[in-house]
């Protein structure tokens, strides 16, 4: 392993197929299902397995991973090391809250899924993110998974039982957040694929892709997974122009987006009739309750997080302290205040370290790597990104991926030992 900041060629052709390549690629696949595997349990041919498809993957992924991590030579930047450490150090300080939290079920549930699946999950982004085939392989899945979530909406919107109702009333709410994670996540990576094209010609299937993932996010309801793949499409290929020395097409990237998203926007506005059945517009315009929950959610972490200062609620305490019980649903909806509000001033301190730090330190390394890479890792990370800012808790282990995934450009595959 070579410790320092060794600098990645800029622009590296695609390596030769090497022995172990099959184990990588099979990686980066299983990886991307574990990563995806609760919008894949939307779609109807997977909907009524008689196993869980989160545990396969699991075990498919941890020998494949191992393989690669004893395989391979590594060149890890110093950059790595603050944000991983601040990151171990979060997951041990809120096992440490535990002991003085009023829950027992919600801290049951999240901390098993922090301290065992959140390491496994910053690993995973690691290794698959900085060895060339598994991350080629987890863009390609990714994206595929997208397309297949994007197809099964439209088929079900178009049958009439709907996306949501796949699964069991209960998980409705949930599965339709990340199926339209998902959609989006898929956008943001076929918008690089059209900036990467040297031809209208080339580049006009891509657009279409984004185009048609765009009017699928418009079905499910998920209204942060429509702003999600607003940032990615935006902001991923643009990157991705900007680091490659096209300024000006960056800029005109942006601009385009802007302009196709205002265009859209006036056009529902002044063709209302044209939102029905597009769930996720509807919950934008008819229901506010969604932010003013959120907003209250937020003032009341605030609240309880000034009176439990410095040390917090304790992990898995806001609900019975906002007075909602062991009802884990509604958690604060956002991580950078969950920390605060359970795991006090510490907690905060740590998350800002763990993913903040990450955030710069990926920023820091996207001129130090190809282009090509560092858009890649920004498409799949930029929509969870947002959503850990209005969504989930702690214990999502998509977090904690993207996490390693913005991590793993600190760190690059050399060869093998």
């Amino acid at each position: 392993m070579n410790v320092g900041g060794a600098r990645e060629c800029p622009h590296p052709g695609p390596p030769p197929l090497r022995r172990g390549g099959s184990v990588a690629a099979i990686a980066g696949v299983s990886v991307g299902v574990l990563q995806l595997a609760g919008a894949l349990k939307t779609a109807p041919p997977l909907a009524g397995l008689p196993f869980d498809l989160s545990i396969v993957a699991f075990a498919i992924a941890v020998p494949m991973l191992a393989v690669l991590a004893a395989t391979r030579r590594w060149e890890v930047d110093s950059r790595l090391g603050p944000p991983l450490a601040a990151a171990a150090l979060l997951m041990a300080w809120l096992v440490v809250a535990g002991s003085w939290t009023a829950s027992r079920e919600v801290a049951a549930q999240r901390l098993p899924e922090i301290v065992l699946a959140g390491p496994a999950m910053v690993a995973a982004g690691l290794i698959a993110g900085a060895e060339p085939a598994a991350r080629r392989a987890l863009v390609l899945a990714t994206l595929l998974i997208g397309v297949v979530i994007a197809a099964t909406v439209g088929w079900g919107v178009t049958a009439g039982w709907g996306v949501r109702a796949v699964l069991d009333p209960g998980a409705a709410r949930l599965q339709y957040q990340i199926a339209g994670l998902a959609i989006a996540t898929a956008a943001a990576i076929a918008a690089v694929r059209a900036a990467e094209a040297r031809s209208v010609g080339r580049a006009l299937p891509w657009l279409i892709l984004v185009a048609a993932l765009a009017a699928a996010a418009l079905l499910p309801g998920g209204r942060t997974a429509l702003a999600a793949l607003g940032l990615g499409v935006a902001l991923a290929p643009a990157l991705r122009l900007w680091l490659g020395g096209r300024r000006r097409r960056a800029a005109g990237w942006l601009a385009g987006t802007a302009l196709a998203g205002a265009g859209c926007t006036l056009m529902f506005l002044l063709r209302p009739e044209e939102v029905a059945g597009l769930r996720t517009l509807e919950r934008l315009t008819t229901e506010a309750g969604g932010l003013n929950s959120r907003l209250g959610l937020w003032a009341a972490a605030l609240r309880w997080a000034g009176e439990a200062a410095p040390l917090g609620l304790g992990t898995g305490g806001f609900t019975i302290a906002a007075g909602h019980g062991e009802r884990r649903g509604l958690y604060v909806h956002n991580h950078a205040l969950e920390a605060l509000a359970e795991g006090g001033l510490p907690g905060l301190l740590l998350w800002v370290l763990a993913f903040g730090g990450a955030i710069v330190a990926a920023a820091r390394m996207m001129r130090e790597v190809a282009p090509g890479r560092a858009a890649r890792v920004a498409a799949m990370v930029l929509p969870v990104v947002l959503t850990v800012l209005v969504s989930t808790d702690l214990g999502n282990r998509m977090a904690w991926f993207a996490l390693g995934l913005a991590l793993s450009l600190c760190v690059r595959s050399a060869r093998h030992v």
